[in-house]
Parts: structure tokens; C-alpha cells; sequence
């Protein structure tokens, strides 16, 4: 017989995760902090650090953008900056001392250790330190990185912080020997430094990093356990080889840093941000067609659908609450835009996947549903009024619905809210009851009509393409 494991053998629970994951990046950070003012002495580390964090919030609010369709929580994203900043930074600096040191023992040759190790050292080491972050979120948050999205996001921000990191280090050391030389500030080495890495070349980690996140984001979406493990690597591969890439460039010949930047850099960035674009409209547009789906079964009003598939009418929405109602009603909904948002890709994607993508569809699907009804009175009206001001409606539209109204026909796998008079309904549990009886379980690819018999009716998706 088998017996159990013991308590000290056991999967740690989400918060002893979390605390050690916390006392790490503390850890890392001090000794990360110590280590770059050691190399750059105390005035060259402030005047790098403040010149260093002048493109943070610039990059931090592009990512962000990207996944406003769909928000990850705050935290997640602090922490994946926080691996970059100081866990993936101190682990690149040591790893990338020691390969060096080692080459020059072996070659006695200190130009060339320097030459190889920027070249097929550093890569390797900053690449691979920089997915461990995107590695533990895509094992212990699989509900926040759902596809490539989530994967941009996540890789820019961890990029993000290791950049930081970096030009704290370059720029201070730039600053120590023009204090040295005496040189002035427009002939110095700290300008042409802030020059190629602030303003040419603010980017250059997360373009790099973004590739492993596009990885593990097409791994998320693949049921193949083959793809789960191929696709990061592949990624991973591809950002390695790109970084490998700009560290040659200043190596290669007068031009040839230029020539990198223009011919490789500046295009590969074009594409990334039009790929970006493109996926946070894809993104929108699958928020409009499946809570369409949920507003015909009565869990949303018709008027809040546009506006949550329109992030101006989000943010809108989210300045009436506040304005009528405080910080706590635009908290409010705030809350309610990122669950429905989370509500709607989650049905996608177990609609496209079938039920091996989403084998918790029905209760993940049921806790969004009673988190939305429990908000839906604060941010129903909002979302309503901001759609009507963004001009989301037909003039003829009444956004209001009537009191006790019924739903239209409710398709099939989608649950029915409980409503006012119903008697022994309940919203929580897989198991939730309809005025008409017991639910099946719920599921886009299994009908959830009330108990008797069985709905013919097939599927069909308002906004989508027909009979699903």
C-alpha cells in the first residue's frame, strides 16, 4: 500500500511560495545593490541610478498596455521586474565574471575573453535567468498566462527590470572614469553612454526577452506536451541568438553597430509592435463575441458588451465610479472589467481547445460568474453610461433594461443568473440551480440546460460566426 507523504514532503502551499520567492528577491536585491555600488563607487551608482530610471515607467506603461484587454495582477508583474532587477541581474553578473575569468586563464588572451564571453557567454547566461521568471509564472500562475499576450507582458516586464539593473551599471561606471579624467559632460563618456542605451536603445532587453515570451505564450496555448516544452525553448533560442547578435555589433567593424541597429533591430521591433497591436485587438474582439453570450443568458447588461471590448470606454466607465461613487467604486469596477475580460478568454479558449484545455472550465467559469453578480450593480450602470458617451450604441438603443425583464433564449453551455423571487437558487458551486431545476455541468463544449429534455437548440455565438 501507498501510504501518504509526510507534511514536510508535500507541495508548498501558495504562501510559503510566495515568502520564499520574497525573501530571495530581497536577498538578491541587497547583494545585487551592494555589488554595483561596489564596482561603480557611491556617486557613479546614484547618477546611474537616477538616469536609469527614466525609461523604466516608459516601458513599464507600454507593456502594461498591452495587456489592459486582459490585466495580470500588479503583484505578478512587480515580481517578475523584481527576478529581472535583482535575482536574473546578480546571477548574469557572476556567471558572466567567472566565464570570463576562466576564458582569460585558459587563453591568456584578456581581449579576446572579453570579446567571447559578451558574445557566446553573456547571451547564454542573461537569456536563460531572464525566463526563470517567466518559467515559474508559467508553472504556478497558468491562470494569468494564457497566450502570447500574457507572455509579452510578462517578458517585457522582467526584461524591463534587468535592463534597469544594467544601465545602473554603465552609466555609473561611465560617470566614475569621467570624474577620473576630468572630461566635461557633453564630451563624456556618461553622455554617449545614456545616448546608446536610454535613448537609441531603451528596448533592446525586451525585444530580446520578448521572444521567450511569445514562446511560453504559444506553449500555453498548445495541448501537446511536445509543443509545452519545444515552443520556450525555441524562444529561448531565438532571443539568445538575437542577443548575441547586438553584443557583436560593436565588434564587427566601424559601421557595424549601425548596421545592426538599422537593418536587424529597428525591423524586428516594427514587427513585434504590430504583432503586439494585432494581439490586443484579436484579444478585444474575442472579449465582444463571447460575453455577448453571457449578456443573452442575463449575466451582463447588452450596453456593458461594447464597453468592455473598448478600453477607452473602460477607462471612462471606471472615472464615473469614481466620480459618483469614490475610489472604491472604481475599484470596483476596475475589478469587474479585469473578470469579465478573464471570463471571456477563458470560454474561448475552452471553446477552441476542447476540454482538455479547460478540464476546471465549469468552476473557474462559476467563480468569475458570482464575482461579476456581486459587482454588477456598481459597474453595470457605469459601463452602460460610458458606452453610450463613447458612441458604442445605435442612437435608437436603450441601454437601461427593464425592470424584471426576461433574457432572450440562453445558449446552450451558458448557466442562468439567479434572479430576484426565485426561490432555492443558488450562484456558487458547478452544481448552481435555474428557476427550471439542476444545471449540468457547464461547459462551451457541452450544452448546461436546466434538467428535462434535451435543448436542440445549437450554440449560436451573437458577434461570432455562426453555429459553434
Amino acid at each position: 500500500m501507498f501510504r501518504a507523504l509526510p507534511p514536510v514532503l508535500a507541495r508548498p502551499s501558495g504562501t510559503v511560495r510566495t515568502c520564499v520567492l520574497l525573501v530571495l528577491l530581497a536577498a538578491t536585491g541587497i547583494a545585487i545593490l551592494e555589488l554595483v555600488r561596489e564596482q561603480t563607487g557611491t556617486p557613479g551608482f546614484f547618477v546611474g541610478l537616477g538616469l536609469a530610471l527614466l525609461p523604466v515607467p516608459l516601458l513599464m506603461a507600454a507593456f502594461r498596455w498591452l495587456g489592459r484587454a486582459a490585466p495580470a495582477p500588479w503583484p505578478q508583474l512587480l515580481f517578475c521586474f523584481g527576478w529581472g532587477a535583482c535575482t536574473a541581474a546578480l546571477i548574469a553578473i557572476l556567471a558572466n565574471s567567472f566565464a570570463t575569468e576562466w576564458i582569460a586563464a585558459a587563453t591568456a588572451d584578456p581581449s579576446d575573453a572579453d570579446q567571447l564571453g559578451s558574445v557566446a557567454i553573456a547571451p547564454v547566461v542573461e537569456e536563460s535567468a531572464k525566463a526563470a521568471a517567466l518559467l515559474l509564472v508559467f508553472v504556478f500562475r497558468r491562470r494569468h498566462f494564457t497566450g502570447p499576450a500574457d507572455g509579452f507582458v510578462v517578458a517585457g516586464f522582467t526584461a524591463t527590470g534587468f535592463a534597469f539593473t544594467e544601465n545602473i551599471l554603465y552609466l555609473g561606471n561611465a560617470f566614475g572614469e569621467d570624474l577620473a579624467k576630468g572630461t566635461g559632460m557633453l564630451n563624456s563618456i556618461t553622455a554617449a553612454t545614456f545616448f546608446v542605451r536610454i535613448v537609441v536603445s531603451p528596448f533592446a532587453h525586451p525585444l530580446f526577452t520578448v521572444f521567450t515570451g511569445l514562446g511560453f505564450g504559444a506553449a500555453a496555448l498548445s495541448a501537446r506536451r511536445r509543443s509545452r516544452i519545444g515552443l520556450p525553448l525555441l524562444g529561448l533560442a531565438l532571443a539568445m541568438g538575437l542577443h548575441a547578435l547586438w553584443n557583436s555589433s560593436s565588434r564587427v567593424g566601424e559601421y557595424g553597430f549601425y548596421l545592426v541597429y538599422g537593418c536587424v533591430m529597428v525591423p524586428v521591433f516594427g514587427l513585434l509592435l504590430s504583432l503586439a497591436v494585432r494581439i490586443r485587438r484579436r484579444r478585444l474582439r474575442a472579449v465582444a463575441g463571447e460575453l455577448a453570450v453571457y449578456a443573452a443568458a442575463g449575466w451582463l447588461g447588452p450596453a456593458e458588451v461594447p464597453a468592455l471590448a473598448s478600453m477607452p470606454a473602460r477607462s471612462l466607465a471606471r472615472s464615473l465610479a469614481r466620480r459618483s461613487g469614490g475610489r472604491a467604486a472604481g475599484r470596483a469596477v476596475a475589478l469587474y472589467e479585469a473578470d469579465a475580460a478573464a471570463l471571456a478568454l477563458l470560454r474561448n479558449r475552452a471553446r477552441r481547445g476542447g476540454p482538455g484545455r479547460e478540464p476546471d472550465f465549469a468552476g473557474r467559469e462559476r467563480e468569475l460568474l458570482d464575482r461579476l453578480w456581486l459587482r454588477r450593480a456598481t459597474a453595470g450602470p457605469a459601463l452602460s453610461r460610458a458606452a453610450v458617451m463613447e458612441e458604442l450604441l445605435p442612437p435608437w438603443f436603450d441601454p437601461l433594461p427593464r425592470p424584471g425583464a426576461a433574457p432572450g433564449a440562453v445558449p446552450a453551455g451558458v448557466p442562468v443568473p439567479r434572479r430576484a423571487g426565485d426561490a432555492g437558487n443558488r450562484t456558487g458551486g458547478a452544481d448552481a440551480r435555474s428557476a427550471g431545476g439542476l444545471l449540468r455541468r457547464s461547459g462551451p463544449w457541452r450544452s448546461a440546460t436546466p434538467a428535462g429534455p434535451p435543448s436542440s437548440r445549437p450554440c449560436v455565438l451573437p458577434g461570432g460566426d455562426g453555429v459553434r
